[in-house]
């Protein structure tokens, strides 16, 4: 069956990481937070804000500001808005993918909600994307088998005719056993190849 639908992650695909391992660890050292309690804390709360059912606000509250800090929340959360980066040779592919009309193209990702907003706003994804899967909307999140379940009966799409790109391989495995075509993300010229061998064509691979 030919491929008629793309899915992306965002945040190691697109874009840099929202709020990932790294980015926290910088704000632990610019800010002068102990990382073990602020690690703690931050994966006590994960799941919930990821699925929508605690707010950034809330999530600063429960992670950081629940003491006295020498900083404000203004400037731990455009801290955490500023580690937004574009990866422009992935947006690249999405654009000349997105403009040519072949395919269904759709995000599937894990983030927060005011950042995924955010993400989608100021890096004008809806350009390439219609619809974003993303945790905050669906109130799942990968690696959860019924994440991908749940976008599959939403779009109205078999698993032989979509494929999902991810940088961890971890969430790869679950579309994978469900029959999806599956792309581990490690840099823009890796996932041209790979999209050509699976018969989509790139102006670019030409």
């Amino acid at each position: 069956m030919p491929l008629t639908t793309i899915f992306f992650d965002i945040g190691g695909v697109l874009l840099t990481d929202g709020w990932g391992h790294e980015s926290r660890r910088a704000a632990a050292e610019k800010f002068g937070l102990d990382w073990d309690e602020y690690s703690d804390r931050h994966e006590k709360v994960a799941h919930a804000i990821e699925i929508n059912r605690m707010t950034l606000e809330r999530y600063l509250d429960r992670a950081i500001f629940y003491r006295p800090r020498p900083f404000t929340r203004d400037e731990f959360r455009d801290f955490i808005f500023a580690q937004s980066q574009p990866k422009p040779d992935s947006l690249s592919v999405a654009a000349e993918l997105g403009t040519s009309g072949r395919f269904f193209m759709a995000t599937l990702n894990n983030e927060i909600m005011e950042l995924n907003v955010y993400r989608i706003e100021k890096f004008g994804l809806r350009r390439y994307f219609p619809v974003f899967f993303s945790s905050c909307f669906l109130g799942l999140r990968k690696p959860d088998e019924a994440i991908y379940r749940m976008v599959l009966q939403i779009t109205q799409r078999t698993p032989e005719e979509c494929i999902f790109i991810d940088d961890r391989e971890v969430n790869l495995e679950c579309p994978r056993e469900l029959g999806i075509k599956t792309i581990l993300f490690k840099d823009a010229a890796q996932l041209r190849t790979e999209l050509v061998s699976h018969g989509v064509a790139l102006t670019d691979s030409l």
